[in-house]
């Protein structure tokens, strides 16, 4: 799928739910969400059936994503379908780790490939806080349940947030190894983030220059969404995912589907396309998204003057 900028579109992030078993200061309302009606919600059968619709229009790339996508019942179900799609090249799921240790070697069994995992900090107090309850403790098994399975790279995502995690770079820095790749993001303007003061936010800039004694800068690094570099001491790799400062837009090669089918083709945009109503039919469902791809925007608007956020949260959207 190639669009108006001559984007190939390859990749999909399929949202299954926008339910989470934690609540994320900078994701979810402390009071939660409300759980939408199950008909609202995108069948199981009908998740794959776009996923397949869309591997015979070129996608190869696939992330399932929530929420939190293993709380969603028939999960395991999804990505045995999916892994089986000879069409799909790189398959994974972001998830925030606490199900890991339970579900790490299942998901390797199914077929999936690799497994990014959400976690701004690793102080325990602080962990509880920002999401409101969580336990450190788990997420730590998990990525070890999921280094035993196999599933690596494990990429770890970390948000940024000025004067909560940034004393933590460093420690993170050195989490990096073969097994795991650190990821920095900056803090976007999206859902409960949306309203923080600008002081939150920190450009990953600042973070390459502070900390260049410890990076080496990897030849290559601007194959994807972040720059990566290399440890000095290992061959442990550290990225900077910049949406803010250097948006990458004119690389973008995904789409997002959301937990209640609707396609996005911005994550920054409000454009939406209904794809439930066509699933009964392939041929106008093939027609609607080219149409919809061929348009995607040629880029965010965050940093301009007129910028309104998404009426959409993160966890509505899919990560």
């Amino acid at each position: 799928m190639i669009d108006d900028y001559n984007r190939n579109i390859h990749y999909v992030r399929l949202s299954v739910t926008d339910l989470c078993n934690l609540k994320c200061q900078y994701c979810m309302p402390e009071e939660g969400v409300c759980k939408k009606d199950h008909a609202e919600v995108l069948r199981i059968e009908e998740a794959y059936e776009l996923v397949k619709i869309l591997t015979e229009l070129g996608i190869d790339k696939v992330r399932l994503t929530g929420g939190e996508p293993l709380v969603r019942n028939g999960i395991m179900t999804l990505v045995k379908k999916i892994a089986a799609l000879d069409a799909v090249m790189d398959f994974s799921i972001t998830t925030n780790g606490i199900l890991l240790e339970k579900y790490a070697q299942p998901l390797k069994d199914a077929g999936l490939n690799r497994v990014n995992i959400s976690l701004d900090t690793l102080d325990a107090d602080k962990f509880k806080k920002i999401t409101r309850g969580g336990d450190l403790g788990a997420v730590l098994r998990g990525i070890e349940a999921t280094r035993k399975a196999g599933l690596v790279p494990i990429k770890l995502n970390v948000v940024m947030i000025n004067g909560f995690n940034t004393d933590e770079v460093e420690t993170f820095i050195n989490m990096a190894d073969e097994t795991l790749e650190v990821r920095f993001i900056e803090l976007m303007p999206i859902g409960e983030a949306a309203v923080w003061n600008h002081e939150k936010f920190i450009s990953n800039s600042h973070l390459i220059e502070k900390y260049s004694h410890l990076l080496s800068e990897e030849e290559g690094a601007h194959t994807g969404p972040a720059k990566y570099f290399r440890r000095v001491d290992s061959k442990g790799r550290v990225g900077f995912i910049n949406p803010i400062s250097e948006h990458f837009c004119s690389a973008c090669n995904r789409i997002r589907i959301t937990p209640d089918g609707y396609l996005k083709t911005c994550l920054h945009s409000n454009e939406e396309i209904a794809l439930k109503p066509y699933l009964d039919n392939p041929s106008r469902l093939k027609d609607t998204i080219l149409e919809a791809v061929a348009h995607k925007p040629n880029r965010h608007s965050i940093n301009d003057a007129s910028f309104v956020p998404i009426s959409r949260s993160m966890h509505r959207i899919g990560g």
